[in-house]
């Protein structure tokens, strides 16, 4: 069975960092479209970063631009969410999300919408404290 479990989250100072990992099981981040979603209490489901390994096009949510990225050490098996100069608003349930390109899709078409995402981990905690 395909699975995704997203690991690393934990209770972080305002100003601090953590990074998070996200580990496929029987599945290849190598040709997929790759999310990061986060959940507040009372709030919508949210796209934080949206990407492929082997391309330029990165999709943030205005929120976490110039603070949150992904990693070079990205691998068919784990990507990472790197989170920097963390914000109170930041707590939430952190979790991965993954869909299989097609061979004639173009990443510049997708969208960071959760409905592109047919595979969803498990979501790891984050608490940011002010």
């Amino acid at each position: 069975d395909v699975q995704l479990q997203a690991s690393g989250g934990g209770l972080v100072q305002a100003g601090g960092s953590l990074t998070l990992s996200c580990a496929a099981s029987d599945f290849t981040f190598e040709r997929a479209w790759i999310g990061w979603f986060r959940q507040a209490p009372g709030k919508e489901r949210e796209g934080v970063l949206c990407f492929a390994l082997n391309d330029r096009q990165r999709l943030y949510a205005d929120s976490v631009k110039g603070r949150f990225t992904t990693s070079s050490r990205n691998t068919k098996n784990t990507v990472y969410l790197q989170m920097n100069d963390m914000k109170p608003e930041d707590t939430a349930v952190y979790t991965c999300a993954a869909e299989p390109l097609f061979s004639d899709e173009r990443v510049s078409d997708l969208t960071c919408m959760d409905y592109e995402f047919g595979h969803w981990g498990h979501g790891t905690q984050v608490t940011v404290s002010s």
